[in-house]
């Protein structure tokens, strides 16, 4: 029985540092937008190649969605929750609300 309590202290140990240790956090987003108020914000970001941004969605029920100007990526028109996309290449990415077409971003990515 004292074995097996050794045992299972020992996997807990185990368990709980692989939980919690070694995450570099490659999966976080480099950015947050949030949408809300009729508006991104903010407005305009810049990240690196090959990073992700995160738009989150929170404006009193009003649907709105992410779209890209050049048809690179398309968020489901969302009243909450989030929307994510990791820019691959270069260059300078504006993007709009379908509905709200004063809503205007724009994501620089560098490198």
């Amino acid at each position: 029985m004292r074995k097996l309590l050794v045992l299972i202290a020992a996997l807990s140990a185990v368990l709980g540092l692989s939980a919690c240790g070694g995450d570099s956090g490659g999966d976080a987003p480099a950015a947050t937008i949030r949408v809300q108020n009729m508006s991104y914000s903010p407005a305009s970001i810049t990240i690196e190649k090959g990073q992700t941004v995160e738009w989150i969605f929170d404006d009193s029920g009003l649907p709105h969605d992410v779209v890209d100007d050049d048809g690179k990526y398309r968020s489901d028109l969302l009243t909450t929750g989030s929307f994510t996309h990791t820019f691959t290449e270069s260059g300078t990415f504006t993007y709009h609300c379908t509905p709200h077409t004063m809503m205007l971003g724009t994501v620089v990515v560098e490198g």
